[in-house]
């Protein structure tokens, strides 16, 4: 049986304007929860505890931003809902990690970033027509390889937080060089 393969519609002038100041929320965010981290790595207390927390949560409201204005033009938002789920489930699983050590949060961040940079390159991958997602699709995959660095480095005896930030910081570039491409793209449209 054969059956017909459409592609998908270009997206609506809206859904790349809109996309483009999330991801410019998210570089900012990123970049000063990166150096706030940084600064408190050393040893996991309250405020780096918090901050790990929070890094997952700020994730699902931009995720929920992103649904509503992917749901408003008419965008695919399957993974999307995806990801409010495993950023909400990591929230919670690092604030139970947490009160464990460096190393369980390494595992749970580890795994998170297995799971969220798939489900990034395939969300980046749905919407490579918008343009500007070429950076999304690569950074999915590095967060993919960086996830199983952070559980292996877990094991080990230099477990720090400090390459969390450093993973934050470098998601937070891709975001903002995808903003600039969207940007670019849509002045092109």
């Amino acid at each position: 049986m054969d059956t017909l393969v459409t592609a998908p519609a270009p997206a609506p002038a809206s859904a790349p304007a809109a996309l483009r100041r999330l991801y410019f929320v998210r570089f900012a965010f990123a970049a000063v929860w990166a150096a706030l981290l940084f600064a408190t790595a050393d040893t996991l207390g309250p405020l780096s505890a918090t901050l790990l927390v929070l890094y997952p949560l700020f994730d699902v409201a931009c995720a929920v931003v992103d649904v509503r204005s992917a749901v408003a033009d008419g965008g695919p938002v399957r993974h999307l809902y995806l990801n409010i789920v495993l950023s909400t489930l990591t929230a919670v699983g690092l604030a139970v990690a947490a009160t464990s050590g460096i190393p369980a949060v390494l595992r749970v961040w580890g795994a998170w970033a297995v799971t969220a940079g798939l489900v990034q390159l395939v969300v980046g991958v749905a919407r490579r027509r918008m343009g500007g997602q070429w950076a999304m699709i690569a950074s999915g995959g590095i967060s993919t390889l960086a996830g199983v660095s952070f559980a292996a480095q877990a094991g080990g005896a230099d477990a720090s937080l400090k390459t969390l930030a450093g993973y934050a910081f470098l998601g937070g570039v891709f975001f903002l060089v995808s903003a600039l491409r969207l940007g670019r793209a849509t002045r092109r449209a």
